[in-house]
């Protein structure tokens, strides 16, 4: 296999481990975040930021970049890695979520997917086969299946059959990333289940029977109960493999990612810290901060006074609400830069603690302190 994980560190009052995965291309410390480069970039940031600030690993989008600008024109180019100027690791997503949101533009069959293109109308069809070509062509190191992500409001019959299909396209999309994977390539099995925890455990176990390198749990925040959230999670990662890392689509309030890394998850990514950022909002120690408000015109203090990243060193909300109010894109950029280094450093601080044996403390003490939505 071209990914190895190894734990290098467990909490002894939850399940947090803290692990590594070497790959051809790098070493990568797990619990770790992904921001995420939908369509071959993250919004608002530099590539060489994201490596300043200690992201080793990114997400980009097989679904966006195979519509635009086409998975052979990033082929030739040099691969993903060339064409984002990333040096770390990328994960591509397959784009099954995207293709399912599209709602009245797709109809599924068990052989894949048809649906419109959002951009200019044409027609097009996943299979789980042509999933891996496309990403075999983008030379992604982490190499995400065609799934089937069931609407949170699904009845279990529906969910049963997105169950059924996600287990066949897995089998399908492992014979096929066999052949044309590249070799420092790995692919990863996500089950599905929706709300329902019976489908849950038996697409995960059908998932685990493929002995896929690792195992993402897909379907979650998207519109359920936290608490029911995390008491699924909870069960399913008793039956998680210790062996492999244990991924955790979409998932990105603070609060959240620190409560399921107590239940055993390792990677996360989400869009959250730079979406906020383009609608001028701060995540911050003390809550978010919504610099379109007036009450900041005149403040000479930092975006966060526990942040001790460039943007907080540098300049004050006053500033920063001055540019979001003349609608000046730096303004957004800054706020788009201190919200990842938020969440680096939230990583940097939950792989201590565990490697400290105190990440209970942390997580009770994070819970107690934090004002972030979501927690």
């Amino acid at each position: 296999m071209a990914l190895n994980f190894e734990i290098i560190a467990e909490c002894s009052q939850t399940k947090a481990r803290l692990g590594r995965i070497t790959t051809p291309r790098g070493i990568y410390e797990t619990p770790f975040f992904m921001p995420v480069g939908t369509m071959g970039a993250v919004k608002a940031a530099h590539t060489w930021e994201l490596k300043e600030l200690g992201f080793d690993v990114m997400l980009s989008n097989a679904f966006h970049l195979y519509l635009r600008p086409g998975h052979e024109i990033v082929k030739q180019t040099g691969g993903i890695h060339r064409f984002m100027g990333f040096d770390g690791g990328i994960l591509t997503d397959s784009g099954g979520y995207q293709v399912f949101s599209l709602s009245d533009y797709r109809k599924v069959t068990d052989e894949g997917v048809h649906f419109k293109s959002p951009i200019d109308g044409s027609m097009h069809f996943f299979t789980p086969e042509k999933v891996m070509e496309i990403q075999a062509a983008l030379g992604s190191d982490f190499v995400m299946p065609l799934d089937e992500c069931p609407s949170s409001v699904a009845d279990e019959s529906d969910v049963a059959t997105a169950v059924n299909r996600t287990t066949a396209w897995a089998k399908g999309s492992l014979e096929s990333f066999n052949r044309f994977g590249q070799e420092h390539q790995s692919l990863f099995g996500i089950a599905q289940g929706g709300i329902y925890n019976n489908l849950r455990k038996q697409s995960l176990e059908e998932i685990l029977e493929l002995d896929i390198s690792a195992i993402a749990l897909g379907g979650f925040a998207v519109g359920e109960e936290q608490s029911a959230m995390l008491e699924s999670i909870n069960d399913l990662t008793d039956l998680l493999p210790k062996g492999k890392p244990h991924y955790l689509m979409g998932l990105g309030y603070p609060g959240d990612i620190v409560k399921t890394v107590a239940l055993g998850m390792d990677m996360f990514d989400c869009v959250l810290p730079t979406r906020l950022g383009r609608t001028a909002a701060a995540i911050t120690s003390e809550g978010r901060l919504n610099l379109k408000n007036s009450q900041y015109r005149d403040d000479d203090s930092p975006l966060d006074k526990n942040c001790d990243c460039k943007v907080c060193r540098t300049y004050t909300r006053a500033l920063i609400s001055h540019l979001v109010k003349q609608d000046n894109i730096s303004g957004l950029m800054i706020i788009t830069h201190h919200n990842l280094a938020f969440y680096a450093n939230l990583m940097k601080e939950i792989r201590k603690a565990i490697l400290e044996n105190r990440f209970g403390d942390f997580l009770n003490e994070y819970l107690k302190q934090s004002l972030i939505p979501g927690v």
